[in-house]
């Protein structure tokens, strides 16, 4: 056990040292408790990490378990991005759940331990927010194989192989892993990455940039195909050098015949690392038949680099029929599918639903669409897709056809606001088909909305040949450099983004849920695509993928070349299958759950009062209360399956909410009201800790929260959310309510919470208070009272609670001296004895003696209360205090020190 003093003491349960350095936390909460959990422990971390900041100073790993349930992270992480470590040795993986002991020596088994410490551990120095990075088991595992891999490659044919990890899983991560890795195995190699777009070249190098103190030297990229040369004849070891494949289509000479370079190729799969040579036929200005022999790139790559040794990363499988990359790269090094990132939250799973029908797009038009799946499907060479682009030139005219578009824009902003746009940050993204489409969409959706002209972008890319009018929409590459980072910021008013090309690979919004696709995609394209909605964020169910143009038979071919598992458990991605048939499974758990509360019946009703009454009467049917029964102990079996299946509900309805009928709607609402106040009223139960804040939410939520056929209303809009919970105008706003049990049961609430934070602060006052609003209480229950005499008699109780926390400031003192001064004052008599002045000083002398004299765990201790007594009492006969009301004093004094002490910690 270790104690860590600062202003106050606490104690973290264990710390892991190295050399004397405390480089890991972990903060344990017991099986056994019903009340605690892993997400309880994560709080006390943040909690330390504000109170005794010096120990995190070294930090590397924190843990937070509950045995059920072990996680991970840093410093920086939020909750979401704590995680599992579920493997020993990286082939056998643990289940589901992940075991304690799997956990505990997969992490801190001494070799490994201090082989994550030096090598998987890094800082990203991100401008807005730097945080800290702690690889995962499967990056940490797949990582190291690689490394043997390409060291063994760099002696024998220079195959390193494949490392697919599926998208969104950090695939970008553990290529600085590696690089790292290699530097140190190698012996300072040349480093090389190579990507097939600018973009993603930007991307990828922005990645590396921001972790160059971890890689120990800083990224360059190459301007062209000299200054690739350049760059790798400077050095004879050492650098990374990013490069897109463009560069080397120009062969000449070999760039560089080092053996001590590696090739990192980003998206390992793609057409152009092709190595055969062909005579492609064409036709001149002339009209004559020519020919010119075409080089694939990977056979460029190769020449150009004639003795380099070359690993993929992929975030998607290798097709079945290319053996173009297993004769550049060999096979798989490690593989992360689809199945497994999700079952350890690394990813979260994607639904499909299809709204072409909603567009009335003619058969013909579906038909050709298929035809081009089918060609790109068929074969990917560079000149059949220009060809494919020119063909479909046709296919432009009729998705672009202004009544198709009409359709689809208003199809797409009933759906967004009906159903998305209070999806947690309301991120969308819309994939058009063209450039043209882009900025129709666009100026359309303007046109319906003026106001979205901060709520809405297109991200493409220029043209010299764009029309005029086209340049402030297209802007400058600074232009979209701000549109990222404001896309990437939850907070900001930009929440849709119209894309063709850009940004539909390597870019994360881990708070995008949403994607309309207007456009035909297949094949690895089509999984990188629909992957930019698969990021973990907070409570996020999922990512939904909205379709108007006929996906569904091009997802399930691009799914041959998965995982059989992944094929098993994504082939059918249908939102109406899949996401639908769990939100009714969990409305009937809940419909069950209430069997028996015939408030339930109320759901429908538009009558505010009524539903405020009805999702009362829920909440107290659900901890096992009759109405108006005195508080008894939580039925906390009943609540915790209670609020999981109706968490579960919300998710799943969030991804179906488009199909659900609404009854069915209605159904979901007030169930969901009832889980809100469950999670916020039943808090002050659990004998945690409730803070100021979480009482005005809570008592806020239940006033202001009622069910419509759409969600929520506010039964009172015009109140201002950042009220006091002792504002008259919100007292008032309560005394108007027509139900009169109602209002007297928020004011119950209101009171008992407050008086038991005041229970923490201050003794005296918390007595008093409390004896007052038990004696009203008990006259009401007992029908001395009625509804509107206890009203007014709380409302009293409350104006006296209100000016309590003034008096100290009348006082010039502070809560604390306030809390001992009235300590002081209580025997009777004494506020006479003594002139103000002289109260006052004894106040602060007597709370800052107390300061000072408190050491680790004094109330635990009979002698270091017995000195803590002694003290008090000797400071009080300093000031001639009245001898009748000392021992009182005495011991209110130190009554209230040990709940001082218990806030503070």
């Amino acid at each position: 056990w270790t104690c860590v003093e600062k202003k106050i003491q606490k104690r973290p349960d264990v710390i892991v040292l190295l050399n004397g350095l405390p480089v890991a936390i972990f903060e344990l909460k017991s099986p056994s408790r019903e009340n605690t959990d892993a997400s309880e422990a994560f709080l006390q971390l943040r909690n330390y990490m504000s109170d005794i900041s010096e120990l995190f100073v070294y930090n590397q790993i924190c843990v937070m378990s509950d045995m059920a349930i072990s996680k991970a992270g840093t410093i920086s992480s939020g909750e979401d991005r704590y995680m599992r470590w579920k493997s020993i040795n990286g082939d056998q993986i643990d289940s589901i759940s992940g075991n304690y002991a799997v956990f505990f020596e997969g992490i801190f088994e001494k070799r490994r331990f201090l082989d994550i410490l030096k090598n998987f551990i890094c800082f990203n120095e991100d401008v807005q927010k730097p945080f800290k990075i702690l690889a995962g088991y499967h990056q940490y595992f797949a990582v190291n194989k690689a490394l043997d891999r390409v060291v063994k490659a760099s002696q024998t044919d220079g195959r390193g192989g494949v490392f697919w990890h599926t998208q969104g899983s950090g695939k970008s991560l553990s290529m600085v892993f590696f690089a790292h890795g290699i530097q140190k195995r190698l012996d300072n190699p040349t480093i090389v990455v190579l990507t097939d777009r600018n973009d993603l070249d930007d991307q990828l190098y922005g990645q590396f940039s921001r972790c160059k103190d971890f890689l120990r030297q800083t990224p360059e990229q190459a301007k062209s195909r000299e200054h690739l040369r350049e760059l790798l004849d400077k050095r004879a070891a050492g650098g990374i050098i990013f490069s897109t494949m463009q560069k080397f289509d120009e062969y000449d000479a070999p760039l560089s015949e080092r053996r001590n370079v590696v090739v990192m190729a980003d998206e390992a799969h793609r057409s152009q690392y092709g190595l055969q040579e062909k005579n492609k036929r064409y036709v001149d200005e002339n009209g004559d038949v020519q020919f010119k022999k075409v080089v694939g790139a990977a056979r460029l790559v190769r020449d150009s680099l004639p003795n380099a040794t070359f690993v993929g990363f992929t975030g998607t499988p290798v097709s079945s029929k290319d053996h173009n990359t297993r004769e550049v790269f060999g096979d798989y090094i490690d593989v992360y599918d689809m199945t497994q990132a999700v079952e350890d939250e690394a990813t979260k799973p994607v639904f499909y639903e299809s709204r072409v029908v909603k567009l009335k797009l003619k058969k013909e038009v579906l038909d050709k669409i298929d035809r081009e799946y089918e060609l790109f499907a068929a074969e990917t060479e560079p000149w059949v897709i220009e060809k494919s682009k020119r063909d479909l030139g046709a296919l432009d005219e009729l998705l672009g056809n202004d009544e198709v578009l009409d359709s689809l824009v208003a199809d797409i902003l009933e759906h967004y606001e009906r159903y998305r746009a209070d999806e947690l940050a309301g991120k969308a993204m819309i994939v058009a088909y063209s450039r043209e489409i882009a900025v129709k969409m666009y100026r359309r959706i303007l046109d319906a909305r003026p106001d979205w002209i901060d709520k809405v972008a297109v991200v493409m890319t220029g043209s010299n040949q764009d029309p005029e009018d086209w340049k402030e929409i297209v802007g400058t590459k600074a232009r979209k450099e701000e549109l990222a980072r404001l896309f990437k910021d939850d907070k900001s008013p930009l929440k849709i983004a119209i894309v063709v090309d850009m940004w539909l690979t390597g870019f994360d919004v881990p708070s995008l849920a949403t994607m309309y696709v207007y456009k035909p995609m297949s094949g690895h394209n089509l999984m990188q695509a629909i992957a930019r909605v698969n990021r973990v964020y907070k409570d996020k169910p999922g990512g939904l993928i909205v379709d108007y143009v006929g996906l569904m038979s091009a997802l399930k071919a691009a799914m041959r070349d998965y995982t059989k598992r992944d094929q098993e458990n994504f082939d059918e991605m249908d939102v109406a299958k899949k996401a639908f048939d769990e939100f009714k499974n969990k409305l009937e758990v809940c419909r069950d759950l209430l069997r028996g509360c015939d408030l339930f019946d109320n759901y429908a009703t538009d009558v505010g009062s009524v539903l405020t009454t009805s999702i009362v009467g829920a909440v107290d049917f659900i901890l096992g209360k009759e109405p108006g029964e005195k508080d008894k102990p939580n039925d906390q079996k009943t609540r915790r399956l209670f609020t999981r299946e109706a968490t579960a509900l919300k998710q799943a309805y969030s991804l179906c909410s488009s199909i659900v009928e609404r009854d069915d709607r209605l159904q979901q609402a007030f169930i969901d009201a009832v889980r809100v106040q469950l999670l916020k009223l039943a808090a002050a139960g659990d004998g945690r800790k409730t803070s100021l804040k979480e009482i005005n939410e809570r008592i806020a939520d239940l006033v202001r929260q009622a069910v419509e056929s759409e969600g929520v209303i506010n039964l009172f809009q015009s109140q201002n959310a950042d009220f006091s919970i002792f504002d008259p105008k919100f007292l008032a706003q309560i005394c108007k309510l027509k139900q009169r049990n109602v209002a007297v049961e928020i004011l119950k609430r209101l009171l008992n919470d407050q008086i038991h934070v005041f229970e923490r602060t201050n003794l005296v006052k918390s007595k008093k208070f409390s004896e007052q609003f038990q004696e009203a209480m008990n006259r009401y229950i007992n029908g001395l009272i009625t509804n509107e005499e206890v009203i007014q008699e709380l409302l009293n109780i409350a104006e006296e609670v209100a000016k309590a926390g003034a008096e100290g400031r009348e006082l010039g003192l502070t809560d604390e001296e306030l809390a001992f001064y009235d300590a002081i004052t209580t025997p009777k008599g004494v506020r006479d004895f003594y002139e103000h002045d002289t109260l006052i000083q004894l106040t602060r002398e007597l709370t800052e003696a107390l300061r000072k004299s408190r050491t680790i765990d004094w109330q635990k201790k009979e002698s270091a209360m017995a000195e803590m007594r002694r003290m008090v009492k000797r400071l009080l006969k300093k000031y001639k205090y009245p001898p009748e009301g000392l021992e009182e004093a005495r011991d209110l004094v130190i009554e209230q020190c040990e709940l001082w002490v218990d806030e503070a910690e």
